[in-house]
């Protein structure tokens, strides 16, 4: 008896320690979203670890955080950069709880998008190490949008190809 109280009280507290850490992870996020919201640069930038990768809805944005610094600050400085309101969020992670990882998808001046990352807790503190925003597109609309992008993506492979 007391071997099943002992297994319901450890069960328990790792369910309630997982779910506590993904609240964590999400306040981190939402605060991060905030942060552009109210273009404060600073807050922005310090929820992203220091090798963190941007990378954008368009091709030519992979950006490492101080590429994305570079490009975001004019957008900051003038007092607004971007606002974007989660939906839906879910959110993993490891069982040693150091790597976490999530979805979301998100109403943006794009209309709906989709986030996705990596965070990774150091000192004590979750930070995102990897984010991909990508513009959602309705199935019955991809082939409309196939063909208003074939050009610019058809001379953007020709550039890669001779890079």
């Amino acid at each position: 008896m007391r071997l099943r109280y002992l297994f319901l009280a450890v069960f328990s507290f790792l369910c309630l320690h997982g779910y506590a850490q993904e609240k964590v992870i999400a306040r981190t996020l939402t605060n991060w979203h905030k942060a552009a919201a109210e273009a404060n640069y600073d807050d922005y930038f310090s929820a992203l670890a220091p090798q963190a990768i941007f990378i954008g809805t368009d091709p030519t944005e992979h950006w490492t955080k101080k590429e994305f610094m570079a490009y975001a600050k004019p957008y900051f400085d003038k007092g607004k950069a971007w606002d974007f309101s989660t939906l839906e969020r879910f959110i993993y992670h490891q069982k040693d709880e150091n790597i976490a990882w999530f979805d979301e998808l998100l109403t943006t001046q794009m209309g709906l998008c989709r986030g996705s990352g990596v965070l990774e807790k150091r000192n004590g503190q979750w930070k995102i190490k990897h984010y991909v925003l990508s513009i959602s597109i309705p199935n019955e609309d991809v082939s409309e949008v196939v063909q208003l992008k074939k050009s610019f993506e058809e001379n953007f492979i020709k550039a890669k190809k001779t890079d």
